[in-house]
């Protein structure tokens, strides 16, 4: 259902859904096209890495984050650029 009715932005590393809630709930999730299962948790943990870090800068809503192919070749300082600017698109930072 967020899918359908959420504000995406696809950016390198991955696609990020935000809808506003009065809660601040996150969900992490990487297709098999990310690679095996050891790269798909090593992404999911990536990308909780960068959301625990900049989770005070967000405003309340419900995130879900995709992880892409693009995100296996990403240092961390690439990921967290990428995000903050998909968080700027979707005008969710505070």
């Amino acid at each position: 259902m967020i899918y359908k009715v959420a504000n995406r932005w696809h950016s390198e590393g991955a696609v990020v859904f935000y809808k506003t809630s009065n809660d601040k709930k996150a969900g992490f999730t990487a297709g098999k096209k990310v690679g095996n299962a050891v790269l798909r948790n090593r992404a999911k943990r990536r990308l909780r890495a960068v959301f625990t870090e900049l989770e005070t800068k967000l405003k309340d809503g419900i995130y879900i984050f995709v992880a892409k192919e693009g995100l296996k070749g990403m240092d961390y300082k690439q990921l967290k650029s990428s995000l903050l600017w998909s968080f700027r698109r979707l005008e969710c930072l505070k």
